[in-house]
């Protein structure tokens, strides 16, 4: 798994555990919806900090909730 995975796979364990969905999460951080699709769908290879943060924001959770998984510790580059 390389980081980008890691960032889609927690995406979308967040929105489910909370039932929540990308476009109103986003949103809700005051970030388009589409920067989180682009990534999600392989169009962006490179994701930015404030586009993850204005996702937690929306989620109402902090950046390090978000980041609170083992395996962000075990990925490749």
């Amino acid at each position: 798994m390389n980081l980008n995975d890691a960032i889609i796979k927690r995406i979308n364990e967040i929105c489910e555990e909370r039932g929540i969905n990308i476009c109103g999460t986003a949103l809700n951080g005051g970030k388009s919806p589409s920067a989180i699709y682009d990534l999600i769908k392989g169009r962006t290879k490179c994701s930015k900090v404030s586009t993850i943060k204005a996702f937690c924001q929306g989620a109402g959770i902090t950046l390090a909730e978000f980041f609170d998984r083992e395996y962000f510790n075990e990925f490749e580059d």
